[in-house]
């Protein structure tokens, strides 16, 4: 079985917790840890899931927010996919009939 996994982020409920509703709100606070994020990159960070995260973006993030990463990234399984292998039966293939093409007789 092959099992894709998704995240759901955070950022944002922990944020409006905290009494951060802006998106800007957070780019001093990383400043002051040493992150240097645009305004920009720190909106795509709030709005978005990200796909790559930098420890040093985490660890900053949770010191502002007084959370650990578990509040902020959520795992789960999106899609679990079953492959058969080659010794395995597929099961019983559908009847499969000629096909037959009717022409038109001509009179």
């Amino acid at each position: 079985m092959i099992r894709k996994m998704g995240i759901t982020w955070h950022l944002r409920l922990r944020m409006a917790e905290k009494g951060l509703f802006q998106t800007s709100d957070l780019v001093p606070k990383l400043a002051e840890r040493g992150i240097h994020l645009s305004r920009e990159q720190v909106f795509r960070l709030v709005t978005q899931d990200p796909q790559r995260l930098s420890m040093d973006t985490l660890a900053a993030l949770c010191d502002i927010l007084d959370c650990t990463p578990n509040d902020l990234i959520e795992i789960s399984a999106v899609n679990a996919e079953v492959r058969k292998t080659a010794d395995q039966k597929a099961g019983p293939k559908p009847e499969s009939r000629p096909t037959t093409i009717r022409r038109p007789k001509l009179t």
